[in-house]
């Protein structure tokens, strides 16, 4: 008996989770990868001894990865180390005005009651309402294709509504706890990269907060393209062929059914198609006009989240005063989230966040040296030119070099720049996004793009434009989630 075969487009998080959990079921399944190495976002580079994680940084839900390796009867530790960052990583407020967050909860409560009296109870309390969301959203919510508000009368969700705080914002939520702006902001921080500001952001995202402080913040060994490269492993262990440098040019269509895809001139057919590239590229690109269920006035009314200027930088000296994850907040937050979601443009005092993933693991940079990653997130959609890069590598290091008392600037014997333009050449990124669609309460389950192709039968689409959003650990939930809905559509068509 012939095996249905399946095409999956990228090989992102989502792509390569959905490929294993297909073959792993018995299908014949063939990746198409239009760049040269796996990954998608989360692909590296090596450059003068240099090793650099080119996207996510930050190992958070460290049961996801283990379920999602479990459920192959592997474990993570079959691939690659953990080890448990402490402190979870550091925030400058200002010159001399440095927070260290701590990774054991009971030095968690200290730091907390001696910035406010009481607070070390009540984030006892936050906390434990953040884990039962944690519990519901990752175990049940994120789990739900996103095809009809059915999906959620399931009795635990429908008795847990208001607990979840689904119809509350997070910045009043944590206003109810909480009256120093220093701990609000930590706790705001998370939802920076959600995609909207904190006053409207459901209050369901606390979640990330308790995935924060209480499951802790890791570092796989070898950086977060360890994890790529166990994944894609796992996936040709299970018969899953990959093509790379092959950008798909268009799906091959009959009627309402894809036949399969074009590539380098050659049609090559598939049972079905799932899509875990852009989805908007997928749609609006490969698709014939007639068969997209979005218009191009649907997206442009889709709110994203950020996109991001990242800087890559290798230092020939050790640098003082950072920790693996450093965040500054010198600069008023509000403002800056005003210019990625309210008026788009590029921000006047940019927040950023910088990985030294060298002051962990030695083997990223040549002995003596550092290894810098900095992001700045920034509105999608901006004009990205190379005066603008320059412009905010000089502000950047200015203040880097200021609030953490040492000469760097000088020292960089290794630069690279990674903004819109890059986002949309590597990977077709709507509007040059980072992280895919904004979770505000009008885009949360059945309100994301679907799932399912409403006018091609035979095509999916998976990651971090469609349920349940955006983030590695999602991601890699999304692949699993459309793979069972196509073995549901192939077992309803047997």
């Amino acid at each position: 008996m012939t095996k249905t075969s399946i095409a999956v487009i990228g090989s992102g998080f989502s792509g390569l989770s959905a490929a294993s959990h297909l073959a792993n079921s018995g299908y014949k399944v063939k990746v198409y990868e239009k760049n040269s190495t796996p990954g998608g976002r989360a692909r590296k580079f090596v450059s003068q001894g240099f090793t650099f994680d080119m996207g996510p940084s930050w190992y958070w839900m460290p049961d996801v990865f283990e379920k999602f390796f479990n459920h192959f009867g592997k474990t993570t530790s079959d691939y690659y180390s953990l080890k448990r960052l402490d402190p979870s990583y550091r925030i400058y407020f200002g010159e001399d005005d440095i927070m260290d967050v701590p990774a054991t909860m009971d030095e968690l409560y200290e730091l907390f009651e001696s910035i406010e009296k009481g607070s070390a109870d009540q984030l006892k309390a936050f906390l434990k309402e953040g884990q039962y969301k944690y519990e519901v959203g990752i175990n049940d919510l994120v789990y739900k294709p996103g095809k009809s508000v059915t999906e959620f009368f399931d009795s635990r969700l429908v008795k847990g509504v208001f607990k979840l705080h689904v119809f509350n914002s997070i910045s009043d939520y944590i206003r109810k706890f909480f009256k120093n702006p220093k701990l609000i902001q930590l706790l705001e921080f998370p939802v920076l990269f959600l995609g909207a500001m904190p006053e409207k952001t459901p209050a369901l995202y606390s979640l990330m907060n308790y995935a924060d402080m209480s499951l802790g913040t890791w570092y796989p060994e070898g950086g977060m393209h360890s994890i790529v490269e166990a994944m894609y492993k796992l996936a040709q262990s299970l018969g899953v062929e990959f093509q790379f440098d092959t950008p798909i040019e268009s799906i091959w269509m009959n009627g309402q059914k894809a036949l399969g895809v074009n590539h380098s001139n050659q049609q090559v057919s598939h049972d079905y198609i799932l899509a875990g590239a852009d989805y908007n590229h997928v749609e609006q690109q490969l698709l014939p006009k007639q068969f997209r269920k979005y218009d191009q006035k649907y997206w442009d009314n889709r709110e994203m989240a950020p996109s991001s200027l990242i800087f890559y930088l290798g230092v020939n000296k050790r640098l003082k005063n950072l920790l693996h994850h450093t965040l500054f907040f010198d600069e008023e937050f509000r403002q800056h989230a005003i210019e990625i979601y309210e008026k788009p443009q590029w921000p006047t005092q940019p927040l950023f966040y910088v990985c030294c993933p060298s002051q962990t693991d030695t083997d990223c940079a040549p002995e003596g040296m550092e290894n810098l990653f900095i992001l700045i997130p920034v509105a999608p959609g901006l004009e990205d030119d190379e005066d603008t890069r320059n412009r905010y590598y000089d502000l950047v290091l200015d203040r880097l070099e200021k609030l953490t008392k040492q000469s760097i600037k000088e020292h960089v014997i290794f630069k690279r720049s990674y903004a819109h333009k890059n986002f949309i050449e590597d990977y077709n990124a709507f509007k040059g996004n980072a992280y895919g669609l904004a979770n505000t309460l009008k885009q949360t389950a059945i309100l994301k793009p679907s799932m399912h192709s409403k006018k091609v039968r035979n095509l999916l689409y998976t990651g971090q434009l469609t349920v349940p959003g955006p983030g590695v650990p999602p991601a890699i939930i999304s692949g699993e989630v459309a793979a069972k809905e196509i073995i549901k559509l192939t077992n309803k068509h047997s």
